[in-house]
């Protein structure tokens, strides 16, 4: 089964929240609308701005672990490689 790890923000160098999930285009509007993740709600942390896709939703399962790890500035890092301005990258269902 597929799996996605991914980092939500609530701004440009704002709160980082990490997830994973085997499918993003349903995780996505629930974090937006406040279902399944009191953090996200509480933070405003709905702004998709870094994610993997794994072919098996265990190693994304171990990355999200990993990930949680890290230091914040790593987080910063490896969002800042591939989107620097901290862009929304979901844009809704087919994305």
């Amino acid at each position: 089964m597929t799996g996605y790890v991914y980092m939500t923000a609530s701004q440009k160098g704002g709160t980082i929240y990490i997830g994973v999930t085997n499918d993003l285009a349903r995780r996505m509007p629930e974090h937006k609308t406040g279902q399944g993740s009191s953090f996200t709600s509480r933070y405003g942390v709905q702004r998709l701005v870094w994610y993997e896709e794994y072919f098996d939703i265990t190693d994304a399962i171990q990355r999200e672990t990993s990930l949680k790890r890290w230091p914040r500035q790593w987080k910063v890092e490896l969002i800042e490689e591939t989107n620097p301005e901290w862009f929304e990258l979901f844009r809704g269902i087919g994305w």
